[in-house]
C-alpha cells in the first residue's frame, strides 16, 4: 500500500472536502433569492416554526462528525487538529455511500461535559450527531448525556462495529454450521467497541457463554480494579464467574471477537479452541493475528478490519445506512431496533456466505440504500422489539 501518495493527495488537495453552492448567484435577482431580502422570508417562516429548519435548510440532510481526538484509530490521543484528516474521510463516506452531508468537528476538549455542552450548542444545524473517536470511558457518559438533543446521536465506534460484528457472526455460524445457542464467545478489549459489541450480542441472542477480556485479563467479579462500565458488563457475561488470562478464556471458545492490539492471539491459543473456531481479528492496523496464521491453526473463518484481506469487518458498512434511515424517518434517536435492522440487512445482503465472503464488500452503495429503507419501513410501521424480522 502506498500511503505516501495518500499523504501526497491530502496536501495537494488541501483535504477532502469543500462546500458546494446549491444555488446559482449569476446576477441580483439570484442574490436576492438567495440572501437578502428574500431570505429574511424563510428566516421568519423558521422563527414561526424551528422545525421548519428541516425543510428550508440544510439541517434536513446534514451531519456533524464530532471528535476530541482522543482515540483515533490504532493512533491513540493525537489531538484535534491530527483527528482532522479520519474525521474528513468519515464525513466523505457518508457523502458517497449514503449522500449525507458531513462535516468534521474536531473540538479542543477533554472534559466531557465541556463536550456535551459544545454539541448541544452547534446542534441547531445538524439533523445528527456522529461521534467518532472519542476515548472509553467518556465516550459512553457523552452519548448518554446528549440523547435528549431531539437529533439522533449515536457513537460509531460503538455501534457502528457492534452492527457489523453482529451481522458477520449471523453469517460465519452459518458456514461453519454452529448453533448460536451453543456458542461460547470471547470479546478481547473492553473499550468503546468491545463494550458495545457485547451487550448487542447479549441482547440479540442467547449464547452460551460471553466473556470479556480487557489487558489485564478475564472480567471477572474477583477483580478489584473494574471501573463502573466494566462492573456492568459482569451482568451480561461471564456466568460461571472464571478468572485468568485471555488464553484461559479461549479454551473450547467458538469464536474470538478482537478489538484490541496487533499480534496477541498466538496460533496455540486457537487450537485449543473449539473446532471450526470463527476469528474476528479487528485491531488496526495490525490484526490480533494475521489471518494466515489463523487459518494454519485451524479457523474456519477469518474476518480482520482491514481492506486488503476477505471478510472487512467495518462500520462504514453500518453508520451511512443508520443515518440515512434515521434522517428520512425523522426520527429523534437511534434506537436498539435500528442497529437490529441494519444488522439483520447487512447479513441477509449476502445471499450465499462462503468462508471469505461473509458480509458485503464495504463500498457497496446498495447496502445503506437497503438499511436506510428497512430502518424506515420497520420503525414506522411497528413497535418496538428485538430480533427484529425482516421478513414481516
Amino acid at each position: 500500500m502506498n500511503c505516501q501518495r495518500s499523504l501526497e493527495l491530502h496536501k495537494e488537495k488541501g483535504g477532502k472536502l469543500e462546500i458546494k453552492s446549491k444555488f446559482e448567484i449569476k446576477n441580483k435577482q439570484d442574490l436576492s433569492f438567495a440572501y437578502t431580502p428574500c431570505v429574511a422570508e424563510v428566516c421568519w417562516k423558521i422563527a414561526g416554526n424551528k422545525k421548519l429548519a428541516r425543510e428550508y435548510t440544510i439541517k434536513k440532510n446534514t451531519v456533524a462528525v464530532v471528535s476530541n481526538g482522543s482515540a483515533v484509530l490504532g493512533l491513540g490521543n493525537i489531538g484535534p487538529e491530527a483527528a482532522i484528516p479520519v474525521m474528513e474521510g468519515k464525513a466523505i463516506l457518508f457523502k458517497e455511500l449514503a449522500g449525507i452531508d458531513a462535516f468534521p468537528i474536531c473540538l479542543d476538549a477533554n472534559d466531557p461535559d465541556e463536550i456535551v455542552r459544545t454539541v448541544k450548542n452547534i446542534a441547531p444545524v445538524f439533523g445528527g450527531i456522529n461521534l467518532e473517536d472519542i476515548a472509553a470511558p467518556d465516550c459512553f457518559q457523552i452519548e448518554d448525556q446528549l440523547q435528549d438533543l431531539g437529533i439522533p446521536v449515536m457513537h460509531d465506534d460503538q455501534h457502528g462495529t457492534a452492527v457489523v460484528v453482529t451481522a458477520a457472526l449471523i453469517n460465519a455460524v452459518k458456514v461453519a454450521n454452529k448453533k448460536i445457542p451453543s456458542l461460547k464467545i470471547v470479546v478481547v478489549g473492553a473499550g468503546a467497541a468491545g463494550v458495545a459489541i457485547t451487550k448487542m450480542l447479549a441482547r440479540e441472542f442467547d449464547f452460551k457463554e460471553i466473556i470479556v477480556c480487557d489487558s489485564r485479563g478475564i472480567i471477572s467479579k474477583k477483580r478489584t480494579d473494574l471501573n463502573p462500565v466494566k462492573k456492568q458488563l459482569l451482568k451480561i457475561t461471564n456466568k460461571k464467574g472464571i478468572s485468568g488470562k485471555m488464553e484461559d478464556a479461549l479454551v473450547g471458545a467458538d469464536v474470538f471477537i478482537g478489538v484490541s492490539t496487533g499480534n496477541i492471539l498466538k496460533q496455540e491459543m486457537i487450537k485449543k479452541m473449539n473446532s471450526k473456531p470463527i476469528i474476528f481479528a479487528m485491531a488496526n492496523p495490525v490484526p490480533e493475528i494475521m489471518p494466515d496464521l489463523a487459518k494454519k491453526a485451524g479457523a474456519a473463518i477469518v474476518g480482520t478490519g482491514r481492506s486488503d484481506f476477505s471478510n472487512q469487518i467495518n462500520n462504514v458498512l453500518a453508520f451511512p445506512g443508520i443515518f440515512r434511515g434515521a434522517l428520512d424517518g425523522g426520527f429523534t434517536k437511534i434506537t436498539d431496533k435500528m442497529k437490529s435492522i441494519a444488522a439483520r440487512t447487512i447479513a441477509d445482503y449476502v445471499k450465499h456466505p462462503t468462508p471469505n465472503k461473509i458480509i458485503p464488500n464495504p463500498l457497496d452503495k446498495n447496502v445503506a440504500k437497503m438499511i436506510a429503507r428497512n430502518i424506515v419501513r420497520i420503525c414506522h410501521s411497528r413497535g418496538g422489539g428485538n430480533p427484529v424480522s425482516l421478513n414481516k
